[in-house]
């Protein structure tokens, strides 16, 4: 049993722990020896935390929740646990050892749940890159061809949870961090509503709280099942959404009405090329709805053309507020950071936002407001838009940012800002065998739907041989070019 974890979903390895099949320390050493194996060539984890891990599995002492004993792998970013090593892809931050004194709420609720961590993973230096390839730690590389990127900044965690090192792992989404990686790596993406899941204490979640907290997974199961434990506002929380009116976990064998869907397969806010393979996987997406009887046609919020904000006005803010936080973590530390400290990119970007007024940033959050905000009022005569998660599939390593943009498009970004609910499925790949993901968008607060409409996907269209024909070949042999 213990050589076939890789294969397992979360939901399943805590079965087995409840049931008695399975100790905690059994999943640890299994996730252990599955990292010690892969991570050197595809660099998924950049601080173990095993010695913890081992001892929180065999105290007695864990919390008896929905996921008791199921190892789990943090992305080193926002996400903080008490005493351990925290980064942010610094390599500042590695030099002085800087660790974390307090859990954030979102890890208190982990370990309530009964995930035991065991480790941080790899992300671009302060999350500010859609590829995962930081000068400090090095690129992480796509476990499906080892030549190509993982997307980002949640890359560490997707290619842990696609290569079987764990069976889900902790990211987060500001403009498309968790449902990028979840495309490039063939796994379930789901970013929540604005306010689901709390990003505290003392953090109001970026740009208007489009930065959210979440998981990679491999099933539909397991991001209704961590949902539902992680979800609820906490003190100070300055975004609430509203509570569901049953769990998620009920809702993914709920009655779904007939939908009035919309697709959108063009890129009308950079007029980049969408690659064929992408457009396919939508309509392909599409025609299984309409099977079962939704109504189909190609529309998109009018929001998403026009003055949307998208432009100069975010990148005013992103800018701005990265020069926030390295002033930051020199107010932290006590050391004034340079641009010696960090990678050439990333001073650039913070010697830009230093230049913008303070009128500036504020009418930049009014563009936003007035443009890509208003793109929620199209769900009052749609229920879902389907669109690709990207413009092309997973590009390779290496490529520079203009690149980068074009292959990764941004048809994730203007949700995040919206704040709505919206996930990535891998329901298509090339011919050279990568993944393509899928993102499907609802009103705010309507994670319910996503999850019902991605089961029927996981049973029409599954992605689970895929995932286990990769683990198996990778437990087989020694990871190489």
């Amino acid at each position: 049993m213990i050589d076939e974890i890789a294969n397992l979903d979360a939901t399943t390895q805590a079965e087995l722990v409840k049931k008695g099949e399975v100790q905690p320390i059994e999943l640890v050493e299994a996730a252990i020896s599955c990292i010690e194996h892969l991570n050197p060539k595809i660099n998924a984890v950049i601080t173990p935390l095993y010695e913890k891990a081992r001892s929180d599995a065999l105290s007695g002492q864990l919390p008896d929740g929905p996921f008791k004993g199921v190892p789990l792998l943090l992305k080193d970013y926002m996400c903080q646990t008490a005493g351990d090593p925290y980064y942010e892809g610094m390599g500042f931050l590695r030099n002085l050892n800087w660790q974390s004194s307090h859990d954030t709420y979102l890890a208190q609720k982990f370990r309530q749940a009964g995930f035991i961590f065991l480790g941080k993973t790899n992300l671009p230096e302060l999350a500010g890159s859609a590829t995962t390839e930081p000068i400090a730690f090095g690129p992480t590389r796509n476990p499906f061809n080892l030549e190509h990127s993982v997307g980002g900044s949640s890359g560490g965690s997707g290619a842990a949870v696609a290569s079987g090192m764990v069976a889900i792992a902790h990211g987060n989404d500001g403009t498309g961090s968790l449902r990028v990686p979840a495309a490039c790596c063939g796994l379930v993406g789901l970013k929540p509503s604005r306010g689901r899941i709390s990003t505290g204490p003392a953090s109001s979640g970026g740009i208007l709280g489009n930065a959210v907290e979440f998981v990679l997974t491999k099933s539909v199961r397991d991001a209704a099942g961590v949902l539902d434990c992680i979800a609820g506002a906490m003190p100070g929380d300055l975004f609430v959404a509203s509570p569901p009116k049953r769990s998620f976990i009920e809702e993914l064998d709920g009655d779904l009405q007939q939908l009035r869907i919309g697709l959108l397969v063009n890129d009308i806010f950079l007029q980049n090329t969408v690659h064929e393979d992408c457009i396919q996987a939508v309509e392909t997406a599409a025609k299984v709805l309409e099977v079962l009887g939704h109504h189909i046609e190609y529309a998109h919020p009018p929001a998403l053309e026009g003055p949307t904000g998208l432009g100069l006005a975010l990148r005013i803010i992103s800018a701005s507020s990265l020069a926030a936080r390295i002033e930051m973590w020199s107010e932290h530390t006590g050391k004034t950071i340079g641009p010696e400290d960090v990678e050439p990119a990333t001073w650039a970007r913070a010697e830009e936002g230093r230049h913008y007024t303070a009128v500036q940033l504020q009418a930049a959050h009014h563009r936003l407001l007035a443009g890509v905000g208003r793109t929620p009022e199209w769900w009052s005569d749609y229920n879902l838009l389907i669109t690709p998660t990207m413009n092309q599939p997973t590009p390779l390593l290496g490529l520079q940012k203009d690149d980068i943009g074009k292959a990764f498009g941004i048809f994730t970004m203007p949700f995040s800002i919206s704040g709505q609910p919206a996930i990535s499925l891998p329901l298509h790949w090339t011919k050279d065998g990568l993944p393509i993901g899928v993102q499907l968008v609802a009103d705010f607060g309507r994670e319910d739907l996503l999850l019902k409409v991605a089961s029927i996907f996981e049973q029409e269209l599954s992605w689970k041989a895929r995932l286990e024909s990769l683990q198996n070949s990778l437990k087989l042999k020694k990871v190489g070019h």
